[in-house]
């Protein structure tokens, strides 16, 4: 067999890479699902949508990618985000070589928040860290708390966030598998983006992002309550953003960790924004 060509995916080659995950990926989406995912532009340059393999002009593996540029702690970065690493078994041995075709991009801090355990193995040995996996499930209480309210509706979410929160909203709010609210009072809010989803045959709330994790914990109760008149059950939410675990919680384990490749940040910094995460409906 000859060494297989790796070359970046292009507009004109993006809808035979996404064939190809349509075919071979287990996730039941389209290739006109993988496009449009792949397509989300948050107005990062984008060199590519990430790298595809071929033997003898067929595709034969690739690996997906979503651009960013964010703001953290003041500093602007530049992020790719990892999704659909997917390699025929004739051709696994050249999996490592298609990622490092990713990672060694220059100045991009890199993510995958879906690994397989596989994936995670091999990123690891790229020197990926793993992010902490623990879920805390929070049982959601029909009891009003004395503080604070939760805002659904667009516009008046739009008027209560800052400037640069307002901006995330707007970056997210076409994706119709999220949910927005805010939760707070006066200039006291939250920003908080979820997937509905179900936990022991009920209604819950996976949360995907929160913009402050010390008010979002000032206001869980309220934001429980709510949820608990919408026949939402439980709240799962990532422990290592929590500050105190609340009282009623558990804490789920045993996920594939979340991974990401960074010289300057740390787990603290990472997010979901931005990612395929809130591209797909994962």
């Amino acid at each position: 067999m000859a060494k297989p060509i790796i070359e970046p995916i292009f507009d004109a080659t993006l809808p035979e890479f996404a064939a190809f995950l349509e075919e071979h990926m287990p996730a039941k989406r389209t290739a006109k699902d993988w496009i449009s995912g792949l397509k989300a532009n948050w107005g990062a340059v984008r060199p590519n949508y990430g790298f595809l393999m071929r033997d003898e002009g067929k595709v034969v593996g690739g690996i997906g990618a979503l651009y960013a540029d964010r703001t953290i702690r003041g500093q602007k970065e530049s992020f790719c985000n990892i999704t659909s690493w997917c390699v025929l078994d004739s051709h696994r041995k050249y999996s490592m070589q298609l990622a490092m075709s990713v990672v060694g991009q220059a100045g991009y801090h890199f993510t995958d928040f879906s690994p397989t355990k596989i994936v995670a193995g091999a990123l690891q040995f790229l020197k990926f860290k793993a992010l902490e996996e623990g879920v805390a499930v929070v049982p959601n209480l029909p009891i009003h708390p004395f503080r604070g309210r939760v805002v659904t509706d667009s516009d008046q979410i739009e008027r209560v966030l800052s400037d640069s929160m307002a901006n995330i909203w707007r970056d997210h709010s076409s994706f119709p598998w999220l949910k927005h609210l805010v939760v707070g009072g006066q200039a006291d809010w939250c920003h908080v983006i979820y997937k509905p989803g179900r936990f022991k045959g009920m209604a819950c709330a996976n949360i995907i992002y929160i913009s402050d994790g010390c008010i979002f914990g000032k206001y869980l109760n309220r934001l429980g309550w709510h949820f608990f008149w919408q026949g939402i059950m439980t709240t799962h939410i990532e422990r290592r953003v929590l500050g105190r675990l609340p009282k009623l919680a558990r804490v789920r384990t045993g996920f594939n960790p979340k991974q990401f490749l960074s010289q300057t940040l740390d787990s603290a910094d990472i997010d979901y924004l931005y990612s395929e995460t809130v591209a797909f409906d994962l």
